[in-house]
């Protein structure tokens, strides 16, 4: 379960964000909430630390998406 938990994550990772439609981001970003729950039920039994850079990681890249999907604050 967890080698299949961070198999998912490091192709969610790996994957292009660019030329992506607001669709595609808003799945991008639900697929990334997912996937940290999930490791976070993993890492409140096991405490590794391995798993919690990955959820860095992931929720790093989630911001970014949600920035863009958020758009530019009107001044």
């Amino acid at each position: 379960m967890v080698a299949d938990l961070l198999s998912r994550a490091s192709e969610f990772e790996n994957r292009s964000l660019s030329h992506m439609s607001t669709s595609d981001r808003v799945a991008a970003s639900r697929e990334a909430k997912a996937l940290i729950l999930s490791i976070n039920e993993v890492y409140k039994e096991t405490k590794d630390a391995e798993l919690m850079e990955v959820m860095k990681r992931l929720t790093e890249k989630k911001r970014k998406i949600e920035k863009r999907l958020k758009g530019a604050p009107l001044i």
